[in-house]
């Protein structure tokens, strides 16, 4: 049976791999140091952003400028620029384990936490992948080095949660907030998996559509227009996110998983701690200690062993 594998922190989409070398392999490693970096900086907007907007108005309002991107590409392409048939289910689905669950937790965490660890416990969504992927589908049990991985992984989390669960440094709220954004993001994932015929661009349309428009609203329900009394004050930082942080590098990665397939394109993945943790302490002056480097490069490598494709039978 062949098997679909998908990854990245904003899009659980696949693609068929082809010859990455199509397009030469310092063309492929540019584009994901840019898509990597692109997700990356999103962090960073929405720390700055802050509290002046609710998590969940900057959820509505990042949906609503990506799904209006998206939308623009979609029809540009000659594609539908609205659900058919099972894509009404999909689009649903993934809207809110891809965008409306993760986005919001993200936007509360990063009130809480630093960027650095943030994106840390976010890079542990592969490893519940494998745990849920091991439970659903008969064809991706964990073997002994996956399983080995997938253990290796949860012992780093266990070093970048642990100080927080027992009164240490950091806060609990937005810790284990960035670890219901990892649990959602690996549902989403594994959704994807089921789905028969994925398409990559419908698939990150439909999931920044259905993340923006139902949060946009049930944001005016609550508090109205003045939900979104900070947006003037924030207009370059909402742009950015909604242009170079969310509709650019899902375009990237769609790109990337045409030319080199899913297994390369979940490097992004690791690059992305990287990229933020570099912006955090360049830009915003975070401190990062040697906990997060440590818990991180742990979670890192057991991400690396758990998801590294199994070599065929025979």
């Amino acid at each position: 049976m062949t098997q679909k594998r998908f990854a990245g922190p904003e899009i659980a989409a696949g693609a068929a791999p082809l010859a990455a070398a199509s397009a030469g392999p310092g063309g492929l490693l540019a584009q994901m140091l840019a898509c990597s970096f692109l997700w990356a900086s999103s962090f960073l907007l929405m720390k700055v952003i802050g509290t002046d907007l609710s998590p969940l108005a900057l959820t509505a309002a990042r949906g609503a400028m990506g799904g209006g991107l998206l939308a623009l590409w979609v029809l540009a392409r000659g594609g539908i620029a609205w659900p058919r048939g099972r894509e009404w289910r999909d689009w649903i689905v993934l809207g809110v384990a891809q965008g409306i669950v993760p986005n919001t937790l993200t936007a509360y965490a990063l009130t809480e936490i630093t960027a650095g660890l943030t994106s840390l416990i976010q890079a542990s969504a592969p490893l519940m992948v494998a745990v849920l992927a091991h439970a659903l589908f008969a064809d991706e049990r964990l073997d002994g080095r996956r399983a080995a991985g997938v253990l290796i992984g949860f012992a780093g989390m266990a070093v970048l949660v642990g100080p927080a669960a027992f009164g240490g440094a950091g806060s609990l709220p937005g810790t284990l907030a960035m670890v219901a954004t990892a649990v959602s993001y690996a549902i989403g994932n594994v959704y994807v998996r089921s789905i028969p015929d994925p398409r990559p661009l419908r698939l990150a349309f439909g999931q920044q559509v259905f993340s923006g428009v139902p949060t946009l609203v049930l944001v005016l329900a609550l508090g109205g227009p003045a939900a979104f009394a900070a947006v003037p004050q924030h207009a370059a930082a909402l742009a950015a996110l909604g242009l170079f942080a969310t509709a650019l590098p899902i375009v990237l990665y769609m790109n990337v998983l045409r030319l080199a397939g899913p297994t390369v394109g979940s490097m992004n993945g690791y690059l992305v701690p990287i990229w933020t943790i570099l912006l955090g302490f360049g830009l915003l002056g975070e401190a990062v200690g040697l906990r997060e480097i440590a818990g991180g490069l742990v979670v890192l490598a057991g991400v690396a062993v758990a998801s590294r494709a199994r070599r065929p039978a025979g």
